[in-house]
């Protein structure tokens, strides 16, 4: 058996095919993780979530932003052109109820290390028991629209982690992390309007305080910034999203020997 790690598809279908192939996936035997962003931007959504629906057995993923703009465009059903196949689909319903059931973070294990899979990683802030309980809580948000989460999910406040924080605020700052963050400052507040990577005082990627977080069994495997092209520098925490998307690779890694494969935009 073998667990491949794959980063943000955002409906590149043929793509994902092509990986599968070159890693030889067996579904019977061999277990596949998204990272997040499994829709949007790309020409064939419908059939990537088809694809992870058909192989549920053997398929594990995160939600990312982009998962999270179809659940709310599903929930007000509202349209969106890119996604216009899914909306026309004669599974919707069980599509919207397999992607309400995908946490924000997952936990892999193989043999005596430790993944942690995030959209867009972990801050600092959480050790990994808390990360987990708060993936826990929006899981259960999600499933009740409690606080009308899917209305009031949108914004870029607040954006500094607080204990007290309540409702709505408190979801929309767990979702911004898990899936929106990039950079942060010293006390690991959000900084989510830069996204090139020129060096801006006080904006830090998220990584570099994370990193301290880990024991030397963990790592950190996460999708979302393309522009890092996989590369953090770290040995411990590894970006998976190579922009696919954006003509550039499809790239999995495999957890039992950490080697990358990828392929290239069709």
């Amino acid at each position: 058996m073998s667990h491949y790690v794959i980063g943000d598809v955002q409906g590149c279908y043929d793509e994902l095919v092509a990986l599968c192939t070159k890693v030889k996936f067996e579904p019977q035997k061999d277990k596949l993780i998204f990272a997040g962003d499994l829709v949007n931007r790309g020409p064939k959504s419908l059939e990537v979530l088809n694809f992870c629906i058909e192989n549920r057995e053997s398929v594990k993923a995160v939600l990312g932003n982009h998962d999270f703009y179809l659940l709310y465009l599903i929930e007000h059903q509202k349209r969106n052109k890119s996604l216009k196949q899914i909306f026309e689909a004669n599974n919707l319903d069980e599509i919207n109820k397999w992607l309400k059931g995908l946490p924000l973070l997952l936990k892999i294990k193989i043999k005596t290390n430790i993944y942690w899979i995030a959209h867009a990683g972990i801050p600092f802030l959480w050790d990994f028991k808390i990360a987990q309980q708060l993936s826990k809580e929006i899981q259960s948000a999600i499933r009740n629209d409690a606080y009308n989460l899917f209305e009031n999910m949108w914004g870029d406040t607040p954006s500094l982690w607080n204990l007290e924080l309540e409702k709505y605020k408190r979801q929309r700052l767990i979702i911004n992390y898990f899936t929106r963050m990039r950079f942060t400052d010293k006390k690991g507040a959000l900084k989510l309007k830069k996204k090139d990577l020129t060096p801006e005082k006080n904006h830090i990627p998220w990584f570099e305080q994370t990193k301290n977080n880990l024991k030397d069994n963990e790592k950190i495997i996460f999708g979302h910034w393309a522009a890092l092209n996989g590369k953090t520098n770290l040995d411990n925490i590894i970006g998976i999203d190579t922009g696919c998307v954006w003509g550039n690779k499809l790239t999995a890694i495999r957890l039992e020997d950490e080697k990358l494969f990828h392929v290239s935009k069709k």
